[in-house]
């Protein structure tokens, strides 16, 4: 497929274009809301000024799809795997993942509008859940798909934390007896490179979770179903969706880069690379066993494991409750309010 044939298609059906358009929103909020993670703490260790770092994250973003996706698809193949949509029209289907798609870019951008660093992986999960439910109820749920989401949120958890409080232990003690001053240089240079691969990685699983939504709107029109599973997809949609990403976040990037590398712990340089470090290794992880996981979870946690290496109270707890709550809010939330813009645009549109 390539970006003529696929502009003809769009051109020629008014419910694509508006799907794709839907979507290419969720990721330019996306980059609002989640891509600031990976460069957060680079940018407030003073290693990066913000719109270097901008670029750089707009980079190893497309080098994570690019790169990932010609390993495995398995995160983009989970994502549309996890629902089905019954014995619905084409068109009716279309309807349902645009007023899904529409929901999460609402609730997306209050959480922004709060400075809260919502996981836009668990709303595209609610969002298309609370879609699918509106037309064929708890049987649209495909559950042995679903519950890798449920595994995912356990496992970057527990490995966030652990991963950063281990490795921000093993610096303290290498570290212990030399100059202060003389490791800033390796700690800086060693951040940045941490900061790329968390970008890398944000790349590889979130370009991926909608790559693979576009391409099911666009699977779904021609009666294929979704065939991520054994489609190459174009590198033209990976840089198309990298730029979309990086423009989000030069918009409005800097309000949780502050939530999330100020306010909730005082970070270090090389408190930041090991931070990086650890949260870089867990999407590894999660990517190769195709676990859809949040990018934002695993920052977030890996923060709080490198703050917890000095001491517990260095953790500012009401910033992580604000954040706690609205992990927990999106999935019912953002479930419900995709179930009832999908009754409504099915009433108007259907």
């Amino acid at each position: 497929m390539d970006i003529l044939g696929f502009w003809n298609q769009m051109t020629a059906n008014p419910l694509l274009f508006v799907a794709v358009t839907l979507t290419l929103g969720v990721i330019l909020v996306n980059g609002w809301t989640d891509a600031p993670n990976a460069i957060a703490t680079c940018v407030v260790t003073r290693c990066m000024p913000p719109k270097a770092a901008i670029l750089m994250a707009a980079v190893f973003n497309f080098l994570g799809v690019f790169v990932m996706t010609k390993i495995s698809n398995q995160v983009a193949v989970t994502i549309t795997s996890m629902v089905h949509f019954g014995e619905n029209t084409k068109e009716t289907v279309i309807i349902v993942l645009c007023a899904a798609m529409l929901s999460i870019v609402i609730w997306a951008t209050m959480a922004w509008v709060f400075g809260i660093p919502t996981s836009e992986s668990h709303a595209l999960i609610a969002g298309l859940t609370g879609g699918a439910m509106a037309l064929t109820g708890l049987d649209a749920i495909v559950w042995s798909e679903w519950s890798k989401v449920l595994i995912g949120i356990v496992i970057s958890v527990v490995l966030g934390f652990g991963l950063a409080f281990l490795i921000g232990k093993l610096v303290i003690l290498i570290c212990y007896k030399m100059n202060r001053p003389r490791t800033e240089p390796f700690f800086k240079g060693a951040q940045i490179v941490g900061s790329a691969g968390m970008a890398f990685m944000h790349g590889a699983q979130d370009g991926q979770k909608f790559m693979g939504i576009i391409l099911l709107c666009v699977f779904t029109l021609q009666g294929g179903g979704a065939s991520v599973a054994t489609f190459e997809i174009p590198t033209w949609l990976m840089i198309v969706c990298s730029l979309v990403m990086a423009a989000g976040t030069a918009m409005g990037g800097k309000k949780i880069i502050k939530s999330v590398g100020m306010d909730m712990v005082k970070l270090e340089k090389h408190q930041g690379f090991s931070a990086d470090l650890a949260s870089a290794v867990s999407l590894v992880f999660c990517s190769v066993f195709g676990l859809p996981v949040s990018t934002t979870h695993v920052k977030t946690t890996s923060i709080m494991g490198v703050g917890a290496v000095k001491r517990i109270s260095a953790i500012n707890f009401g910033v992580v409750k604000e954040m706690v709550m609205t992990w927990i809010l999106t999935f019912p939330g953002c479930g419900l309010l995709s179930f009832l813009v999908t009754k409504l645009f099915l009433l108007i549109f259907n």
